[in-house]
């Protein structure tokens, strides 16, 4: 299975793709992880890399594209990968198909914006570990007191309700035209928002094995 996760920040692909590598056995591969590996690396187009993040520009699409070929070509994954957070515009999309980078789906979390902001709203994140919580979905056993380390949680300025509306409103302009690119290659599948995490997981799994 070689798929790709579409949907609005904090419409949960970072968790879904965690599930579904474990299930599958297929690892997850996101833009920032393959760009630190790839500058940890010091290979040829992570030097590139390097050069543009050091002089605080932006990674032009081609780097990253040749990252992504570099990463998706190594033995682990044979069995298929999920992306996560790339493509994220209709250039890069294209730029993944010149490549040769193939997908067998486009997986589309649907959620309201609105859900999103409240969601987002609901994350506390250790001030001093980074482990991740939420006050509803998961919250931690002792209110504002992080389970792994015993440090304060906090809020990510990024999850705070402007900064999210910003945000989304990059993602309706920038990313979401993707769905209807991967439409037309007869590859979107889409998934509405449910109550739980392992209901969305329930619900994509439905989608996918059809």
């Amino acid at each position: 299975m070689k798929l790709i996760l579409l949907g609005a920040p904090g419409a949960g692909k970072g968790t879904q793709a965690e599930i579904l590598s474990k299930k599958w056995d297929i690892p997850t591969i996101s833009t920032g992880n393959i760009l630190r590996a790839a500058i940890k690396n010091g290979t040829p187009v992570g030097r590139k890399a390097k050069a543009f993040m050091d002089a605080g520009q932006l990674v032009p699409d081609d780097v990253i594209m040749g990252i992504l070929k570099e990463r998706v070509a190594e033995a682990d994954c044979a069995g298929g990968y999920i992306l996560d957070g790339v493509p994220r515009t209709i250039p890069q999309a294209e730029a993944m198909e010149e490549s040769g980078i193939d997908v067998d789906v486009a997986l589309s979390i649907e959620v309201e914006d609105e859900v999103i902001v409240e969601r987002m709203a609901g994350r506390r994140v250790c001030k001093k570990c980074g482990a991740p919580f939420h006050v509803v979905n998961h919250p931690p056993k002792q209110e504002n007191v992080c389970d792994v380390c015993g440090g304060e949680l906090g809020i990510r300025a990024d999850d705070a309700p402007d900064t999210v509306r910003r945000r989304l409103a990059v993602y309706h302009a920038e990313t979401e035209p993707l769905k209807a690119f991967y439409e037309k290659r007869g590859k979107l599948r889409s998934v509405d928002n449910q109550p739980s995490i392992e209901a969305t997981t329930a619900a994509i799994l439905r989608v996918l094995e059809n």
